[in-house]
């Protein structure tokens, strides 16, 4: 089953449902706040400065959230 499908028959739950199955994978989550990385937190702050200053520049195209999470969706 794909997470759209997923989401689908979740969003048909009622609303208390619903929150129990929102905490039931948020806590399935071993630490959502802790994300492995190579990268330190100045030069990730370096990295996002960079990006924004290629974007007000035009050497790249911001996409939208949204559009972001449906081409992710589509590549799995």
């Amino acid at each position: 089953m794909s997470i759209d499908q997923i989401a689908s028959e979740a969003l048909r739950l009622g609303p208390r449902d619903r929150a129990t199955l929102a905490e039931t994978i948020w806590e399935s989550l071993e630490d959502p706040f802790e994300i492995p990385c190579d990268i330190s937190d100045d030069d990730a702050i370096e990295l996002a400065r960079r990006r924004d200053e290629e974007i007000d520049n035009g050497e790249v195209t911001a996409i939208s959230h949204h559009d972001m999470m449906s081409r992710l969706r589509h590549e799995s």
